[in-house]
């Protein structure tokens, strides 16, 4: 791994990671998965429930994270929005490339439409959500469920998401390729750990900004960051999800990078995880997909 990377991952888990909220029950569990068993962890709300469920896909190029790594962003999403969280711990390259990310995220929503009953969850409202890489599988996910028939999901909520990894030539990639946290040579390294075989990054499942068809997924909040190299790959989705009906939301923060404006420097959370709680709740509650004034 680059050195100039290392750092930057190093300041980054040290400044999202702060003691976290307390919930009602966190269990760790693991499911069968098409390349073995799934790792999952689960927060549960105070309440009688039954509770809406968010499927969360955290962040680190398909290459780095686990469960600890969106410990507190999950505590935090599952006491302000009052739903259980399901963190899933996806296989990472380059040991397992792509589709065994994707894979293993879609299974894990399968599971929990199936079985969310069995903890106190309402299967009939799941949302997904992720940062960086992670917005990137809860994108692919609604896409899954789009084209396989299911399971129905009500809402996705995107950070920073990496929508296209086929090009790395947009003019965020040009304008902030080195400066502000992630950098363009960051991502090209992360991509050839996942994606070393240059046709799947054309692969929808790879780059949902290239489905021919984004009808059929569900409303979704979209966040990036007005100097983050991924940044138009966000602002171009959301253009794609309302050209196809879909009722989507976007927000770009001023004068910040990657990850920048996530999360405050004493771990609390910050603006970008109250509006992605915000946008949940309403998404739960509501009785129609046209969410946002258009």
């Amino acid at each position: 791994m680059p050195s100039s990377l290392r750092f930057v991952l190093h300041r980054w888990s040290v400044r999202v990671q702060g003691a976290p909220e307390t919930v009602a029950h966190v269990e760790n569990i693991t499911i069968p998965g098409p390349g073995g068993e799934i790792p999952l962890r689960i927060y549960t709300p105070e309440g009688s429930g039954p509770f809406p469920i968010l499927m969360y896909f955290h962040g680190g190029g398909w290459v780095l994270g686990n469960l600890s790594v969106r410990d507190n962003t999950c505590h935090f999403f599952a006491n302000t929005v009052g739903c259980i969280v399901i963190s899933v711990d996806y296989r990472l390259a380059p040991k397992h490339k792509f589709p065994s990310a994707v894979e293993d995220a879609y299974t894990a929503t399968q599971w929990a439409a199936e079985y969310g009953g069995d903890i106190n969850g309402d299967a009939s409202r799941i949302a997904v959500g992720g940062d960086s890489a992670g917005g990137n599988l809860a994108a692919v996910v609604c896409l899954m469920a789009q084209d396989r028939g299911g399971p129905p999901l009500v809402f996705q909520v995107l950070a920073y998401p990496a929508t296209n990894l086929a090009t790395l030539e947009t003019n965020s990639y040009r304008n902030f390729a080195r400066g502000y946290g992630l950098t363009k040579s960051h991502v090209k390294w992360f991509r050839k750990q996942y994606l070393p075989d240059e046709k799947d990054r054309k692969n929808p499942y790879a780059s949902p900004l290239l489905a021919d068809d984004l009808s059929k997924v569900p409303p979704a909040l979209v966040l990036t960051g007005e100097f983050d190299v991924v940044r138009d790959d966000g602002e171009s989705y959301v253009g794609r999800l309302k050209e196809a009906g879909v009722s989507a939301r976007y927000i770009r923060y001023a004068d910040k990078g990657h990850m920048a404006y996530w999360i405050t420097s004493s771990g609390r959370a910050g603006d970008a995880q109250y509006q992605m709680a915000f946008a949940l709740q309403a998404a739960f509650q509501s009785k129609t997909t046209r969410l946002f004034k258009e």
